[in-house]
């Protein structure tokens, strides 16, 4: 391609939250160190969290206001390449191939290629989107005017904040679960129960079933549920995970399990390739190996690869955390948040409104869920810490341990 060189420094495949810090952080140690990001999306960098959030709660936020990019077009050493697919790397011979069948070479590589949707047997298109880019906010934000209708695939971490922001703009919203609640798999049952009657409550149509299939239809969509029932709406949003785009490491004979597997230093089992952000599968410093979608980790874990890359010679110790507003609700949450885990919760009145939710495996807390809590994260990784080394032989004595503010 012409506006890529044959040769750089450090090449980023990815150009989402973690390249843009990787960036940062390679600036922090090298200030002149030629830098390429290749990126496969259309679109330049974005705060991935305004997609689901400010965008759609707040007048004067835009997708420009949320770009990452200024910092990379400002800096005459840096490349920003986006809607360019990376094929192949060789490891051996130190360089990336991209899909117009051009080469280039790298000192350090780092792939922050990040993760991609689930999908069901039903076909993404225009009006169905399978919710993760700036480009699916472009289109979902064209289709989802006041007083349309909207199916919901799914009551996770995506489906409920896209449903709280649908609902708040007035858009008619049917959601469709395969658990009894939203957010069940992360919240204890009550919590759960009463995040999905606070939507029902908002108008939402909550619908239980599993989708067999779909299609756009008619200048709409229909979405097929495996009891034989169908869902007609303008449109669909279809959040039900994700997985980590590893297939370049795997084909590289890099260590994959679970994501692209680092060492404390976020270098994978190749010395010039890094990987960071939701595709790196690290030894967290305090809950062991583990791979983390959100983005303060894509942030931390991106910039610190950026500064090793760059030559320090620092271990990544940092404990991500990630946060979300749903309808009225708020929270932040720190660790591994599995309502499979034992759960002590801690409300305040002895009602769910504002309160902690403790997360144990033999008597270590794993996390903490902060509902309505706030800036009490520190103290919830500080808890974390000391479990790990001496475990609580009585999880009730948790109550009180983490103030309500």
């Amino acid at each position: 391609m012409s506006n890529v060189e044959q040769s750089y420094d450090y090449v980023i495949v990815g150009a989402g939250v973690a390249a843009a810090s990787a960036v940062k952080g390679i600036r922090s140690q090298d200030g002149a160190g030629r830098i390429a990001v290749l990126g496969s999306e259309p679109d330049k960098p974005v705060y991935r969290p305004v997609l689901t959030k400010d965008l759609w709660l707040k007048d004067d936020e835009t997708l420009e206001g949320s770009s990452l990019a200024g910092d990379l077009d400002d800096d005459a050493a840096v490349d920003l390449v986006t809607d360019t697919t990376v094929t192949e790397i060789d490891p051996g011979a130190h360089v990336v191939r991209l899909a117009d069948g051009s080469s280039v070479g790298y000192g350090k590589l780092l792939l922050a290629t990040g993760a991609e949707p689930r999908v069901l047997a039903v076909d993404p298109g225009p009006r169905v989107i399978y919710y993760r880019t700036a480009a699916d906010y472009q289109r979902l934000r064209a289709v989802a005017t006041e007083g349309s209708h909207v199916a919901v695939i799914g009551g996770g971490y995506i489906g409920s904040e896209i449903t709280s922001a649908l609902v708040q703009n007035g858009v008619q919203v049917t959601l469709v679960l395969d658990l009894e609640d939203v957010q069940e798999q992360m919240f204890p049952r009550a919590l759960a129960a009463t995040l999905t009657k606070a939507f029902a409550d908002r108008g939402v149509t909550v619908v239980h079933g599993s989708v067999e299939g779909g299609q756009e239809d008619d200048g709409g969509v229909r979405i097929r549920l495996g009891d034989g029932t169908s869902i007609t709406a303008d449109a669909a949003v279809i959040g039900v995970g994700v997985l980590p785009r590893t297939g370049l490491a795997e084909a590289a004979g890099l260590e994959v399990d679970n994501g692209v597997v680092v060492d404390e230093h976020l270098r994978t089992s190749d010395a010039d390739v890094y990987a960071a952000g939701d595709v790196a599968s690290y030894p967290d410093a305090l809950l062991g190996r583990r791979r983390v979608e959100h983005v303060d980790h894509a942030e931390k874990s991106g910039e610190h690869a950026g500064k090793v890359m760059a030559g320090a010679d620092e271990a990544y110790g940092y404990t991500p955390f990630f946060w979300s507003d749903i309808l009225d609700y708020g929270y932040e949450a720190v660790g591994e948040t599995s309502s499979r885990l034992d759960m002590v919760e801690d409300w305040k009145d002895g009602e769910i409104g504002t309160g902690v939710v403790y997360y144990l495996k033999s008597g270590q807390v794993r996390g903490v869920l902060l509902w309505n809590v706030w800036d009490s994260v520190d103290k919830a990784r500080a808890l974390i810490e000391e479990t790990s080394e001496t475990p609580i032989p009585d999880p009730e004595s948790l109550r009180g341990r983490i103030p309500f503010g």
